[in-house]
């Protein structure tokens, strides 16, 4: 998951500071350029969130803790449920009153408009672990979960990002507006809102509901930020052992879902971000079936367990359907260059078109 920090922090561009780095023998040199605008909002909105811990022993009410992890999760899942398998991915359709609300909880965890949301993860996906991946997790932890934000962009991720089709969220009137009024809905949903409930409702000082509301953000970015970090290096390869992404039980929890991530990157266009269906694990799933018995989603994308198996088989780690041992050992090796980033690319083969389950069709 992409997890830009704000449309402000991703203005990485600024040439504040440079100095050299190589980060190996393969890796040419360039030019690390640091956005201090990003460093320092991000120090202050961090030790915002250690005084808002401070204040949850000695003053923050009950009600204020309550309310800040409704916020969480609610936001949350605009963006696994909404950024991630509807806009970036299409893994299903949605009609517009669960568009809007799922845009409007995607604003309140102030990640970026959806438009540079979904289209850095699309070339996430398609360069992963490349030096075109904005977050390259072939460059350490600390990179990948949140050193990426506080430089400029690589040259390939802005090269090699260009290639990738956006249209659609171009035509997408929903994304159109938020974009356009992004500033003011951020201002709104994710400040104004959280931050005045608690003082109204429940006479939560204003000082105590600020503090507490940057806790929250905070632990929203370390939420999305673990899927690029963590669930890249830690974890179980059962569907294909030659990429970094991993099966992250942990990740899976905090991110509502989305820690089944070398599922994921095989698979991008299942709707589930995983092989399984296991509500406890992967509540985004079920928000997403809810909402197609409410027949607000629809045309949504899964995929047969035979195509899982055989390509378990013949590139996985052997920890998921390895009873054929041969087939882990021919060589079989996966590049970036067969990823896709979701449901429609181009590089989609027939085979994998044809055999996609599509769920509560539409007309």
């Amino acid at each position: 998951m992409s997890g830009s920090l704000t449309s402000l922090h991703s203005e990485t561009s600024h040439q504040e500071r440079s100095v050299t780095y190589e980060e190996s023998s393969i890796q040419p040199k360039y030019e690390w350029k640091i956005v201090w605008k990003n460093v320092i909002t991000l120090v202050y909105v961090h030790l915002g969130a250690l005084y808002a811990i401070y204040l949850i022993f000695t003053a923050i009410k009950l009600q204020t803790n309550l309310w800040g992890i409704f916020f969480i999760y609610f936001g949350g899942l605009g963006v696994t449920a909404g950024a991630h398998r509807l806009w970036t991915h299409r893994t299903y359709k949605a009609k517009w009153p669960m568009r809007f609300m799922l845009m409007i909880m995607q604003t309140i965890t102030f990640q970026t408009p959806i438009y540079e949301w979904a289209r850095d993860h699309r070339v996430h996906h398609k360069f992963t672990d490349t030096d075109a991946d904005p977050h390259n997790a072939k460059r350490g932890f600390f990179f990948s979960h949140v050193g990426w934000l506080l430089l400029r962009k690589h040259p390939d991720v802005i090269k090699k990002g260009a290639t990738i089709d956006i249209t659609d969220l171009k035509k997408d009137p929903i994304i159109i507006w938020q974009r356009k009024l992004y500033r003011l809905l951020v201002l709104l949903f994710s400040f104004v809102l959280p931050v005045w409930v608690p003082c109204y409702f429940w006479n939560e000082t204003l000082l105590n509901s600020w503090h507490h509301n940057l806790l929250r953000y905070v632990i929203t970015l370390h939420i999305t930020w673990l899927v690029n970090s963590a669930a890249h290096m830690w974890g179980y390869k059962p569907y294909d052992k030659n990429i970094c992404p991993t099966e992250n039980k942990i990740v899976s929890i905090l991110a509502v879902g989305e820690g089944w991530h070398n599922y994921h990157h095989v698979f991008p266009w299942d709707y589930k971000s995983a092989e399984f269906g296991n509500y406890s694990m992967n509540i985004t799933t079920a928000l997403i079936d809810f909402c197609a018995r409410l027949g607000l989603a629809y045309d949504i994308k899964t995929v047969p367990v035979d195509m899982i198996k055989e390509r378990a088989n013949r590139t996985g780690d052997g920890t998921r359907y390895s009873e054929d041992k041969d087939s882990q050992n021919h060589g079989d090796h996966h590049s970036h260059e067969d990823m896709k980033r979701g449901w429609g690319n181009v590089d989609m083969k027939p085979e994998e078109i044809q055999e996609v389950n599509v769920i509560n069709k539409s007309d």
